[in-house]
């Protein structure tokens, strides 16, 4: 049974957020990427502190070390629009090459490319997830498909989902190796079987949401943001149970990014405000006890990972730069 929470108004859940501020707000630095005009989205982290990222509208893949404050770029083929990247364990970096129906695998060491070719009916990869057991599973929005790649053999299985026009989004993997993703055409999220295969699609309270990003944190809750409705949402998996809460910015707030940090917290990005805002989300208490405005964040911080190391929010933003938000 599906259990829904929502405050009776958002001005209350805006309140709550300025009563539960800490005394210590979260710091951003940002870094101009020195290409104009390419994107810079979706950055991972490698295990040496480098922070690599795509150059969606340029075509390339890159790193940026914050102890020296270099970049460094490795340039793919025009049209490859990669749209999402992955650091493998072995430091290789996985990329989604969403306008050239291609995986692809860049050796950091000797900038060695492979691609892999995705079936004729796949021909946009959007986002990547590993699992730790030697697939990449993935999403392909236009496609209406979920994806996995065998990395020993690289075979390609392909999951159609079967709500038509579903545009498979966001996705993420818990400890068991159970891919979880959001279907950002229709009020559903959906989940598969990693041995079998079986798709699963879950509806969600509302018929209006459209969620775009999805976390799991370390009790294996899957949380996930509804850009449509301006809501934050919880899944228990063993129950299928929703709760959901408004975000402070309300029904124009359009949460996109999100990342879980080593207090549990969910760090969501509100990209209907500009410059965006980045609010944090305690489920202990059920409130939201931070935000800062993100000054060079026009457009949309659209996908974000927390360093556990230095205690840090990495992102991309639109208007060209690499961010930094630490929390501590």
């Amino acid at each position: 049974m599906r259990l829904l929470l929502i405050a009776a108004a958002l001005s209350a859940a805006a309140a709550a957020a300025a009563e539960t501020a800490p005394a210590t707000e979260p710091r951003a630095d940002f870094w101009q990427v020195p290409w104009e005009n390419t994107r810079p989205r979706d950055p991972a982290l490698a295990a040496d502190g480098r922070v690599w990222f795509v150059g969606q509208a340029g075509d390339y893949v890159a790193a940026f070390d914050p102890r020296t404050q270099q970049f460094r770029r490795f340039d793919l083929e025009a049209g490859t629009g990669p749209h999402n990247l992955i650091v493998g364990e072995d430091g290789i970096i996985w990329y989604a090459g969403n306008r050239a129906r291609h995986i692809g695998r860049l050796d950091p060491g000797s900038g060695a490319i492979e691609k892999i070719a995705l079936p004729e009916e796949v021909p946009d990869p959007h986002t990547l997830a590993g699992d730790g057991r030697g697939h990449l599973w993935f999403t392909a929005q236009r496609a209406n498909v979920i994806g996995r790649l065998t990395i020993r053999d690289r075979k390609v299985d392909v999951i159609r989902v079967p709500t038509s026009r579903a545009l498979p989004y966001g996705i993420a993997v818990d400890a068991a190796g159970r891919p979880w993703v959001n279907l950002l055409g229709t009020a559903k999220l959906a989940t598969l079987d990693p041995d079998s295969l079986q798709i699963e699609e879950i509806g969600l309270p509302r018929g209006q949401a459209r969620t775009r990003r999805i976390a799991i944190d370390r009790q294996g809750a899957v949380w996930f943001v509804d850009y449509a409705g301006g809501f934050l949402g919880r899944l228990e998996p063993a129950t299928r149970g929703i709760r959901e809460w408004p975000l402070p910015s309300g029904a124009a707030s359009r949460p996109y990014a999100m990342a879980i940090d080593d207090r549990g917290r969910i760090w969501i990005a509100e990209s209907g405000p500009q410059p965006n805002r980045m609010v944090a989300f305690d489920p202990e208490t059920t409130r939201f006890v931070a935000g800062i405005t993100l000054a060079q964040a026009r457009g949309a911080v659209r996908h974000m990972v927390f360093d556990a190391k230095t205690r840090a929010l990495w992102f991309g933003t639109d208007t060209g730069y690499l961010g930094r938000l630490r929390v501590d």
